[in-house]
């Protein structure tokens, strides 16, 4: 049995908690907080403690799964986690990846851990797709499309302004841009040619909103690069009209192998709940980094990095019958 731990207790920890459950090799160990942890009722039957108390469970997790932020609590936090246990986080700066890989990487091994960073469906699956995909047609492009849908990592970033009190962002595809790459005709477009973020706010009573506007049309890696639109409501409104979370997404490769001679590889995903679906992914990925460690492996890795047998709970033998 895989010993799991959670820190954070967000939408993204809610959804390992129930993957977890779901998982008939895992053992919820606890989740972990900065809150009060009085204040969360967990969604399984699983007890809450305090991440002040992560050093009394040294030993006892396999692997901790960290559900912070990208925008700052996993660049906070995630190296001190990493000093004591093997992890597992779905950093989605993909800008700041290659540093944050290298940061942790070296605090892996220092301390004789195993980190898995960057983990769930973009960056994660979608990475996977786009290296197999240019592996297999190499005469082509690559083109990715998020959306429409709730994109997490751009909302919390959002709600880290000052002034802000609530706030959903949501990455819509251009239907022109998306036609054009399904037409074959391998079009070059820009990040802003591609996609467009819509943004509802919820500001703090005196907020400057014109503040907030130019902090989120401004942000760099987040918004910058997009036409955005930002809209102010009220709390009401946004609980009763931006409640879901659902999203989704697609992969393009367009390519020839000669003359002539045209493909066009996908693949996509339309998901009700993003942070469950991440959350799964997250699990998944928990799983073979429980398994790797136990064979010695240190240090920090990506989807790239990890055998995609070491995710499932099937025996070799199973996925070779049933599977291949």
């Amino acid at each position: 049995m895989i010993n799991v731990g959670i820190v954070g207790y967000g939408n993204l920890g809610r959804g390992v908690c129930l993957a977890v459950d779901k998982a008939p090799d895992m053992n919820c160990v606890g989740i972990f907080t900065r809150r009060d942890p009085s204040s969360i009722k967990p969604i399984i039957d699983v007890n809450v403690y305090s991440t002040d108390e992560l050093e009394k469970f040294i030993g006892k997790v396999d692997v901790m799964i960290l559900c912070g932020g990208s925008a700052t609590d996993l660049p906070a936090n995630t190296e001190n986690v990493l000093k004591n246990f093997n992890t597992v986080d779905s950093f989605d700066t993909h800008a700041k990846i290659p540093e944050y890989f290298a940061k942790l990487d070296k605090v892996a091994k220092e301390n004789g851990k195993l980190g898995a960073i960057s983990i769930g469906w973009d960056p994660g699956l979608f990475s996977v797709a786009r290296m197999i995909f240019s592996a297999a047609l190499p005469d082509g492009e690559d083109y990715t499309f998020w959306g429409k849908g709730v994109s997490q990592g751009h909302s919390d970033a959002i709600r880290r302004i000052k002034g802000v009190k609530n706030a959903i962002q949501y990455t819509i595809p251009k239907e022109e841009a998306l036609a054009a790459v399904r037409s074959g005709s391998c079009p070059n477009l820009t990040v802003r040619d591609k996609h467009l973020r819509e943004c509802f706010v919820v500001a703090e009573d005196g907020a400057d909103k014109a503040y907030i506007e130019k902090s989120i049309k401004e942000m760099p890696n987040y918004f910058a690069d997009y036409d955005t639109i930002v809209h102010f409501i009220s709390e009401e409104e946004l609980k009763q009209n931006h409640s879901k979370l659902s999203h989704g997404g697609f992969v393009l490769r367009s390519g020839k192998t000669s003359d002539g001679v045209s493909h066009l590889l996908e693949l996509s995903l339309k998901l009700d709940s993003n942070p469950q679906f991440t959350g799964s992914v997250l699990t998944a990925y928990a799983r073979a980094i429980a398994k790797l460690a136990k064979e010695g492996k240190t240090g920090v890795l990506t989807v790239f990095d990890i055998p995609i047998k070491y995710l499932s709970d099937k025996s070799e033998e199973f996925l070779r019958s049933h599977l291949l």
